[in-house]
């Protein structure tokens, strides 16, 4: 499989994927409470955070042996497996340790504090969420915590869209399993048990799936190394930690508002900024599938194709996601609206900071993969732990005066700054590796963020004259496009124009 067929069913996994889980979050809550009560299913979600929470040390261990395994690349097997087979025992015992813990906290009574439940009266309720926390936690060591590993040490060989659309069905999987559940009377423990015992079930064939995979490969077991598995781990402790800072940085600023702002302003807050959530995760879409083939190039010292991997990211900004931002200031306030039942009003002036913020995120997109890819843990903590003390800052101190819209502004700073140092050091490293930032693209690129800013910073200030706006500004955004396109390399261009032929929808088009 080529890298754009890669790109494009790795891209298309990861969004039907996006799919599943907005459907989940807004198709399902209504089922889940004709059927249970509020408590009951808030408990429900207070189990599955606390589960995130509590693997958010084995998620850093294994991103951190995922781009280990991509720095290895093809070329040295027994390596990889060396580092996949010590990263998976070193897993497991973090995965035990987290069972332990949750132990603890039942038999200690901190388990209704942590899940917001203190003066629950039904002690019944509370002993099923125990176990029900407790089969969530064996369901990550069996599910997760291994195959996660396997799955990112297939990634170099261009297995990534494959176990794209693993994830897919896993998502489908943990949406349906308990919601029929529900559905035919179950409580909160046969729920968590069902749950348990489908993705189980699930994991079955995967295992079977990777193990033939691996094989295929010439990555078999290689015996473990205490030493190597603990001497990863703690490098990825400051993955943790930035996985921590990120949490701040993202979801921390709801925890801010709330006492600042009251429930009205946190859901005004909130109900905006989902369009700027669904947009990166959509940019996720795009990174994630590219990331295998870009270290690959990067590490080749292939100037050309890591130009490419640069430019497929940026054309995407470029073409669509700073025309689709000021498309959306100009239209969304009457479906906004709409879709809030009038009962919250739209912010326009926040609305655009959050636009900018996610342009600013997807333009810094290439300096993030390099540094995130080749691990440079230290710049990203010290980044993360900035950005998170901007946010947090930022928004107490704006938000007395100017309102949520404050938070916003916390937000676009903390996301300037942390730009400007990923970019730094991502063409410090491409320097000690004979590479070179490609400028004049980074600039046109930078270029269509401005324009879009000014696009929407004018309907603001002049909503009479919107629709001009609208039209001078995808008028100059489409200049802008063809100036991008003209400073491309020939191979850039190429790979463009294959991607673009190979959409559903264009093949539908044009030649059937």
């Amino acid at each position: 499989m080529s890298t754009a067929s890669r790109l494009i069913s790795g891209s298309a996994a990861s969004w039907a994927r996006i799919f599943v889980t907005m459907a989940s979050q807004i198709v399902l809550v209504p089922i889940y409470l004709i059927h249970w009560n509020v408590k009951t299913y808030g408990i429900w979600l207070a189990i599955q955070a606390l589960i995130s929470v509590l693997s958010t040390l084995d998620v850093g261990h294994q991103t951190f042996l995922g781009y280990e395994f991509l720095k290895f690349g093809r070329e040295n097997r027994p390596e990889l497996s060396r580092f996949m087979w010590s990263g998976i025992v070193i897993g497991i015992v973090i995965s035990l340790g987290q069972i332990a813990l949750i132990v603890g906290f039942l038999a200690t009574g901190a388990l209704p504090y942590l899940l917001g439940e203190s003066g629950i009266e039904d002690a019944g309720l509370i002993h099923s969420a125990g176990i029900v926390l407790v089969l969530q936690s064996i369901t990550w060591l069996i599910c997760i915590s291994t195959t996660g590993l396997m799955t990112r040490a297939l990634a170099p060989f261009g297995y990534y869209p494959r176990m794209a659309w693993w994830g897919f069905i896993y998502a489908i999987v943990t949406a349906l399993a308990p919601l029929s559940a529900v559905v035919l009377g179950a409580d909160l423990l046969g729920t968590g048990i069902v749950a348990a015992c489908v993705a189980v079930a699930y994991v079955i064939p995967l295992y079977f799936d990777l193990f033939r995979l691996l094989w295929k490969e010439e990555i078999y077991f290689t015996k473990p190394s205490w030493h190597l598995g603990y001497k990863n781990f703690l490098s990825s402790i400051a993955l943790f930690a930035k996985s921590l800072f990120e949490i701040v940085r993202q979801q921390g600023v709801r925890l801010i508002l709330s006492p600042l702002s009251g429930a009205a302003g946190l859901a005004a807050f909130s109900t905006i900024r989902t369009g700027a959530n669904v947009a990166l995760q959509g940019l996720n879409t795009i990174m994630h599938p590219l990331m295998p083939d870009l270290m690959r190039f990067l590490h080749e010292r292939d100037q050309p194709r890591s130009e490419v991997g640069f430019g497929t990211i940026w054309v995407v900004l470029i073409a669509f996601m700073a025309p689709g931002v000021v498309i959306l200031q100009a239209i969304i306030e009457p479906f906004y609206l709409i879709w809030t039942q009038g009962k919250i009003p739209f912010d326009p002036t926040l609305f655009a900071v959050l636009s900018v913020g996610v342009l600013v995120y997807a333009v810094v997109q290439p300096a993030m993969a390099v540094v995130i890819g080749n691990n440079l843990i230290k710049p990203q903590l010290t980044l993360s732990a900035l950005a998170a003390v901007i946010v947090a800052g930022g928004t107490f101190a704006m938000v007395p005066f100017i309102g949520i819209l404050g938070a916003g502004v916390a937000l676009l700073a903390a996301e300037l700054v942390s730009s400007y140092g990923y970019i730094i050091h991502a063409k410090r490293w491409l320097g000690e590796n004979e590479l070179v930032w490609p400028r004049i693209s980074f600039r046109i690129a930078v270029a269509s963020v401005v324009i879009a800013a000014a696009s929407m910073a004018a309907m603001i200030l002049l909503p009479e004259l919107k629709w001009l706006v609208l039209a001078i500004s995808l008028g100059l955004l489409g200049l802008n496009l063809w100036r991008y396109w003209q400073v491309l390399p020939q191979l850039a261009t190429q790979r463009a124009k294959h991607i673009i032929s190979n959409l559903p929808l264009v093949k539908r088009i044009f030649f059937v």
